[in-house]
């Protein structure tokens, strides 16, 4: 029962999630890629090129591509995975004709440069929800997330490989002019792309060698709440031997860091660098609320009077 809730609950995200992408895909679509004749990527764009070399009809390509990108979706990706693209799959063509009928959505601009520019990061903003919901628009989104998991390949590098190769294919046909907006497009929604899929994930990993590290590994464990790691080290110069406190917050964390490990020894070495995306526990796993096995902090000798 509780697992059902569960993922009844996580239904009751998602799919607003790929609502909300798939709109303002399609209405980056009918805003600037319709009225402005710009070419793009993407399984229509492969349908073009099958159309101009070997007569193939682009609605029979693209059924038949977008059942073939499912099959494999469902084989590869999971059921869940295949549930969530025929939603994006029913969905996308119904608002897409609501937009359509909306005249006020053809005359925003009739310049070709703004409507890539702002068509791109709308296609962006809009592929990018859909595929961090879980879910994607269907036909050529689908490969990219193929790689990604059996191969390990960034989403947005691998989209926007497929579809710089449709476009150039485009070039035999097609207005050369289109065709490098249609590039210039292409670069800024995989850039768009890869920006929304890491918000959120990004972290800040710190590294602090002091003297004081017991204080600062326990003040980080009780006061910011936040795991650590004791990696042995030796120093270069003096080699000594010295455990680095190794620790991972989110970025509004690192300024009280900062400060608390600055208060307890103005002089330990900080190492910080931005990290792309953790996880594990305390961050994509719950907490688990145990014991610390903290050493105690050694007290301070007794006071001698002198006599």
């Amino acid at each position: 029962m509780k697992m059902m809730s569960q993922k009844s609950l996580s239904w009751l995200r998602t799919v607003p999630l790929i609502l909300l992408g798939n709109a303002i895909y399609a209405l980056a679509v009918t805003a600037f890629i319709l009225p402005t004749g710009l070419v793009t990527g993407g399984t229509t764009g492969l349908a073009l090129v099958f159309y101009h070399g070997v007569g193939l009809p682009v609605t029979l390509f693209v059924s038949a591509f977008n059942l073939l990108m499912f099959l494999v979706g469902l084989a590869v990706l999971g059921r869940q995975f295949a549930l969530t693209t025929l939603l994006s799959t029913v969905f996308y063509p119904f608002i897409l004709g609501i937009f359509e009928r909306l005249p006020q959505l053809e005359a925003l601009t009739s310049d070709r440069m703004l409507a890539a520019v702002y068509g791109g990061l709308m296609i962006g903003l809009g592929i990018g929800i859909v595929i961090k919901s879980g879910a994607s628009t269907g036909g050529m989104d689908i490969p990219p997330l193929v790689l990604k998991k059996k191969l390990g390949v960034p989403i947005s590098l691998s989209m926007y490989g497929f579809d710089f190769l449709i476009l150039l294919l485009q070039m035999r046909f097609a207005d050369r002019e289109q065709v490098l907006y249609g590039l210039l497009m292409v670069l800024i929604y995989t850039t768009v792309l890869d920006k929304v899929l890491l918000f959120g994930q990004a972290r800040t990993q710190v590294k602090v060698v002091s003297e004081q590290y017991e204080r600062i590994n326990r003040e980080i464990i009780q006061t910011l709440d936040r795991g650590s790691t004791l990696i042995h080290a030796e120093t270069g110069y003096l080699r000594t031997r010295r455990p680095v406190v190794l620790t991972v917050v989110s970025n509004r964390e690192l300024p009280r860091l900062n400060e608390l490990v600055l208060s307890i020894d103005p002089n330990a070495f900080m190492v910080i660098n931005r990290v792309s995306e953790v996880k594990g526990r305390g961050f994509t796993l719950s907490k688990e609320n145990r014991t610390p096995l903290l050493k105690p902090e050694p007290e301070s000798p007794p006071e001698t009077s002198e006599r």
